[in-house]
């Protein structure tokens, strides 16, 4: 890392110092309440916000930077009044805010053309609409270039700026983009920041970044071809460029702090078989090692051919303990997107949502984590109602089926009647929307909804722990493990003891526990197959969690695998937060058994490893290697985490001492400790594994 770049990372992320320049926050409501007496409808509220959100920005230069623009107002405001969403969510369904997120734009669309070229097409196709008495489209058109507008006139007065103050270098690049398309990388990084700023004053969140390496490759590879650029001063650009994805963050919707959305996906197969891996992939990978940063996210593709040394490399930065990259494994995922129904061109171009879930940049309007099924919940209702019943497992286990049946049933039934907001600028970079006159809420090439899955190990315990002793040995008698399960274990510490720590547990690899999760997981995507939304795309069903191993726990009752009424269930796709396992590899060995190509929404294998896993160099081989082992067992997506528990607790006592601590949550990282105590604790409570 340079002087200027560590000068940078300590002005923007460590002191927070351009904090200061923020304007005052405002209302959120007041700008909804001008739309509604002006009596304009929701496209020409979001273009209205857009613009008026770009022209309230004053540019701002700060010492040191090449890359600009930076954030000062920090209000987005609402489309709608208080009243108005009410009204619009008594008649339909609101997925989060309700505005377009969680997606990947095709930044090509923009970023290798230019405002100007684009802007003449808009307005040439609008006359065209608009002589077809299509008026509604021309409108749109139109629309969509005021905002072309009004983000040229924003880099305009950040150029003027510029030249007032003598910094000729961020003139002479503000002179080309983003009127004009790029011809350096540095032109490429400065025209992706103003299209990646420009979404997030739309009040679209969770933008990721996507197949980065990928398209912006050629300018890299040009400036070095021409001896523009050497390897080390392209890194010194990509990290400020990195740097960037840090300044405003604080600023972006999300859970926790931490939570936005910022992926970037690296490497991975072409449909020649060919691997994408390349100089700017591995460019990246060392950025984010030498910055040590909770954003951009790293997703990195694999295969059985990617080399070691790769690996390795990932090792070295989950030894930082930033919780990525996360791992994905070409092998299982572009066959299970072939058979959701993706063409082949778009299999093979994925990368992910704000968390993990598989999605296509700019030709993808899916919804990847619209709803969740509790495996853990279904196992419990199963057991209360019908365990005493019951003659056999098999008949108990039909019973948990029915439930997961049952949850997705409920999951598809109540996201009908979505009511999403318009992204007129979002839409500019999605294949087939804007020169058609359509806006991507609309619906785009693939409109896929997912359904994430949560507790997955609990139940599996649960179930494999009554196989064992209820009909099995019969050490336990229905009547006694259901009065257990009633009173939360009160006065049962034996009881709780035998099935907490001794009964079998999904991640030792043994076939008697982990036939019952591939029966589960298997039920799960047979209750999804069929099952079309109203946008005409499919469900997919997923192993990933989000936030709802939270919600799904807090008022779940005790279960059989002797987990307390209320307490954590693992997250993500993970053993049980207090299971007794042999080890990693025994970890991987049980998770890698389901049909993972059928539950392909995304969701990856979550492991804590203790951060003196990371001592030396063979150490991190060790890692590597077991990485690897996962992905040629058929696992499909793994992130690891380097933690140290006795760190952690007293990074709770004294925070100010662990300002920078970064762990992994669920799909994101984040800062230890502006997280919510109640995240601190799960995390606290995760195991450490050790090879």
């Amino acid at each position: 890392m340079t002087e200027r770049i560590r000068q940078l990372k300590q002005f923007f992320v460590i002191d927070k110092a351009h904090h200061a320049t923020r304007f005052q926050s405002q209302d959120e409501y007041a700008l909804a309440e001008h739309f509604k007496q002006k009596g304009l409808n929701d496209l020409e509220r979001a273009t209205q916000r857009l613009t008026l959100m770009m022209a309230a920005e004053t540019p701002l230069l700060f010492p040191l930077e090449r890359i600009v623009l930076t954030r000062r107002n920090p209000t987005v405001p609402s489309l709608f009044t208080k009243a108005e969403l009410d009204r619009i969510k008594s008649t339909h369904k609101l997925h989060e805010r309700g505005e377009v997120c969680n997606i990947s734009v095709d930044y090509t669309m923009l970023l290798n053309r230019g405002l100007r070229d684009r802007r003449s097409e808009l307005t040439i196709s609008a006359a065209a609409f608009a002589k077809a008495g299509e008026k509604d489209k021309a409108d749109y058109l139109t629309m969509q270039v005021e905002i072309l507008d009004a983000l040229q006139d924003l880099c305009n007065r950040y150029r003027e700026q510029a030249i007032r103050e003598g910094r000729q270098e961020i003139a002479d690049m503000l002179t080309r983009v983003p009127m004009l398309a790029p011809r350096t990388f540095p032109e490429a990084l400065q025209m992706f920041r103003i299209l990646h700023f420009a979404m997030w004053l739309g009040g679209n969140y969770h933008n990721t970044v996507g197949r980065l390496d990928q398209y912006l490759y050629p300018y890299y590879r040009a400036d070095i071809d021409a001896g523009r650029m050497t390897k080390e001063s392209a890194l010194e650009w990509l990290e400020e460029f990195f740097l960037t994805f840090n300044r405003d963050s604080d600023l972006y919707p999300g859970m926790q702090q931490g939570d936005n959305g910022q992926s970037i996906m690296l490497g991975g197969l072409n449909t020649d078989g060919s691997d994408s891996y390349n100089e700017l992939s591995e460019l990246c990978l060392k950025a984010s090692l030498e910055l040590c940063l909770i954003d951009p996210k790293i997703n990195l593709r694999v295969n059985h051919n990617t080399p070691l040394d790769v690996y390795v490399l990932g090792s070295e930065l989950t030894k930082q303990g930033l919780g990525f990259p996360q791992y994905a494994n070409d092998e299982i995922v572009i066959p299970a997107l072939l058979a959701y129904g993706y063409e082949p061109r778009d299999a093979y171009n994925y990368t992910v949502a704000a968390c993990w879930e598989f999605i296509v940049p700019g030709r993808g309007m899916d919804i990847p984590n619209i709803g969740a099924v509790s495996f853990a919940a279904a196992m419990q209702k199963a057991v209360a109602e019908q365990l005493e019943s019951t003659t056999n497992f098999d008949a108990l286990l039909t019973a948990v089926k029915n439930n997961i049946h049952q949850q997705v049933l409920e999951n598809v039934k109540a996201v009908q009647n979505l009511y999403i907001f318009p992204a007129p600028f979002l839409s500019l970079m999605m294949d087939g929307c804007s020169d058609s006159g359509r806006d991507v809420s609309l619906g785009c090439r693939y409109n896929n909804y997912g359904l994430h899955g949560t507790g997955i190990a609990t139940a599996v315990d649960a179930l494999a722990a009554i196989r064992k002793y209820v009909f099995g040995d019969q050490s336990i008698t229905k009547t006694e493990l259901l009065h257990a399960l009633e009173r939360d274990y009160a006065e049962q510490d034996g009881l709780l003891a035998k099935l907490r720590f001794d009964a079998p547990k999904m991640g030792n690899n043994d076939p008697e526990v982990d036939d019952i999760a591939v029966a589960l997981m298997d039920a799960f995507a047979d209750s999804v197959q069929g099952q079309i939304n109203e946008r005409g795309g499919i469900f997919r069903a997923g192993t990933g969690s989000a936030m709802y191993y939270v919600w799904h726990a807090a008022n779940l009752p005790a279960t059989a695998d002797g987990r307390h009424a209320g307490e954590g269930l693992a997250a993500n796709y993970s053993p049980s937060l207090f299971a007794r396992l042999k080890g990693p590899i025994s970890i991987l060995q049980s998770f890698a058994k389901p049909h993972l190509t059928r539950l392909c929404n995304g969701g990856p294998l979550t492991l804590e490893l203790h951060d003196t896993m990371f001592r030396n160099e063979q150490a991190i081989q060790k890692v590597a290697l077991m990485v690897k082992s996962f992905m040629d067992m058929g696992g499909h997506q793994l992130q690891l985490n380097a933690v140290n528990r006795d760190t952690m607790l007293d990074a709770q006592r004294n925070p100010k001492d662990h300002r920078n601590l970064i762990v992994r949550v669920w799909g994101w990282s984040g800062y230890f400790v502006e997280l919510d105590k109640e995240y601190q604790d799960h995390i606290i409570k995760r195991m450490e594994l050790a090879l």
